[in-house]
């Protein structure tokens, strides 16, 4: 009988612990990523100094490279500067942006990435895409997946705790996210990806369930562990279906509507999560979400980020037109906007009970 399997893209090295940062070069190495030390490290011009100095001795041969922003031009510009050099690989050292614009010069100049993240604000750090603003507004686009990712929690813990509340709002949206998928499997017959689906659901659940806080080395493990197989179950999915549904939509919606005042990304996706499974009647894991949010000092009603019903039902009543093509519950209801706003009353009562 044949053996049938496929091949799931993901990294070659995961490395999530403490202290992690300072075997970079020895990893690098044994895994054959970079064993001459030739390198293009990507850093920001804050945090990304004070660790240039801390690593620049173990790693002689290296090249560093400031990013300005996270913009495309920036990271085009950061790939044309690359390109004078014979690396082995590139680094993307520091937070979303530095990583996404890495990821984008590695894939435009054909080396592979090493992602070293200093905080968990969002599953992009393992994920086959870089989200990066453009002219009109801002764009994702497909790059191959990191061929390694290191996240030290020494580094994690020194990073202010509002980018670990984003990851875990992130990181749980993927339950809903994830309902979205099947509601639409169900209802247009979309093809669901099983795997992905049970990767992205369980790295959501490990995270909703941990008991621990976000000073907690055991949670930010699991919280790190999470991130990391979202990315990896959009990779087995072939796009950012598993980790994104209506919670994305009422996110993308914040950002386009009030691009000045939106929160941090984490924090709208976890409160459209939560709004999201509450209008699919699922009462329960609404409530659950609610509690887990709140206990991690998240918030659970637009105006915990400073916006208004009015400005919320605005949001969620745009929100489809966002991600077009995408079916999620916000499609399936098709509400109109009294009954938003009366979807909203209901759901406020309830959380402010």
């Amino acid at each position: 009988m044949p053996v049938l399997t496929r091949l799931i893209p993901s990294p070659v090295v995961v490395d999530i612990r403490a202290g992690a940062l300072d075997d970079l070069a020895k990893i690098l190495a044994d895994q054959r990523i970079s064993s001459s030390g030739k390198l293009a490290i990507a850093i920001s011009g804050g945090s990304g100094a004070k660790l240039r100095e801390r690593l620049a001795p173990a790693l002689p041969g290296a090249s560093w490279y400031e990013v300005g922003g996270g913009t495309l031009d920036d990271a085009i510009k950061l790939g044309d500067a690359m390109k004078s050099g014979r690396y082995d690989a590139v680094v993307g050292l520091g937070g979303g942006k530095i990583i996404d614009c890495a990821k984008y010069a590695a894939a435009r100049i054909g080396l592979p990435l090493v992602a070293v993240a200093t905080n968990l604000s969002h599953d992009g750090l393992c994920s086959p895409v870089a989200t990066l603003d453009n002219d009109a507004g801002r764009g994702s686009y497909g790059v191959p997946n990191p061929i390694a990712v290191v996240i030290d929690l020494d580094v994690i813990r020194e990073a202010p705790v509002r980018f670990v509340r984003s990851g875990i709002g992130d990181a749980i949206s993927n339950i809903s996210a994830v309902a979205d998928w099947e509601l639409a499997h169900r209802e247009r017959g979309e093809d669901i990806d099983g795997l992905a689906a049970a990767i992205a659901r369980q790295a959501g659940e490990a995270v909703l369930r941990h008991p621990g806080g976000v000073g907690d080395d055991g949670f930010l493990q699991v919280l790190a562990e999470g991130l990391v197989l979202t990315g990896i179950s959009m990779s087995v999915a072939g796009d950012s279906r598993p980790a994104s549904g209506a919670c994305h939509e009422i996110n993308h919606a914040f950002d386009l509507l009030f691009p000045k005042r939106a929160a941090s990304h984490g924090e709208q996706c976890g409160l459209g999560a939560a709004f999201a499974m509450y209008l699919r009647g699922a009462r329960e894991e609404s409530a659950l979400m609610v509690q887990v949010l709140r206990r991690h000092g998240l918030p659970v009603t637009p105006q915990e980020i400073g916006f208004t019903t009015e400005e919320f039902v605005r949001a969620v009543e745009y929100a489809p037109q966002t991600r077009p093509g995408r079916y999620t519950i916000l499609e399936h209801l098709d509400l109109s906007t009294d009954q938003i706003r009366d979807a909203y009353a209901d759901y406020a009562k309830t959380v402010s009970r």
